[in-house]
């Protein structure tokens, strides 16, 4: 089962590529190896342009001085098409190892989207309408998960979230393998 997701939300736009999530010049680490997974967390959003950082705040850092590799920021809410681009698998990675737990997006690049869910990275939401001109970054969010919806605690506000359907239970599992293997299409151990 799901857990709900509680803090900080980072607002960005429309067509946030994953170029912009993961500059190319940072995928020579290597996520298999720890040290270098927290790196992807330290360049997570580092290619989003001013304009697009934190709006409708303005250009609010995604990383705090105190840790440039985890965000104190729990929840990104974007626009349209989120995660467009090149098929980067890092993409999601790199917001996982940032510390972000979901994000709502109006619709996502079908790639990031199955990404995301197959590595069991992050909860991609879609919204049922445009959140981004209604939540700001910084205000204290809630995903209730079993009831797809998005509490704005700073407001009040409630919005209806679109369910996640048949992707549950592979982000339940923690992924597509992992899945596979509970549902026992895979061994459950690899075999020598």
């Amino acid at each position: 089962m799901l857990e709900n997701i509680r803090g900080p939300a980072y607002v960005l736009g429309d067509n946030i590529d994953t170029d912009q999530i993961i500059p190319a010049q940072y995928l020579m680490y290597n996520p298999a190896i720890a040290e270098e997974y927290r790196m992807f967390g330290k360049y997570a959003l580092a290619g989003v342009p001013a304009a697009q950082a934190g709006l409708p705040n303005g250009h609010v850092p995604f990383h705090t001085p105190e840790d440039e590799f985890v965000s104190p920021y729990r929840v990104i809410v974007a626009g349209r098409n989120f995660g467009c681009g090149s098929s980067r698998e890092h993409a999601p990675i790199a917001l996982n190892a940032a510390g972000v737990r979901a994000v709502v997006a109006e619709f996502f690049a079908r790639i990031f989207y199955r990404n995301a869910v197959n590595g069991g990275y992050l909860i991609p939401f879609e919204s049922a309408e445009r959140l981004v001109e209604k939540i700001r970054t910084g205000d204290d969010v809630e995903i209730d998960v079993s009831n797809a919806r998005l509490i704005n605690h700073s407001t009040g506000q409630v919005y209806a979230l679109k369910p996640l359907g048949d992707i549950a239970p592979i982000l339940a599992a923690g992924g597509l393998f992992a899945y596979a293997r509970q549902a026992g299409l895979l061994p459950a151990t690899a075999s020598s």
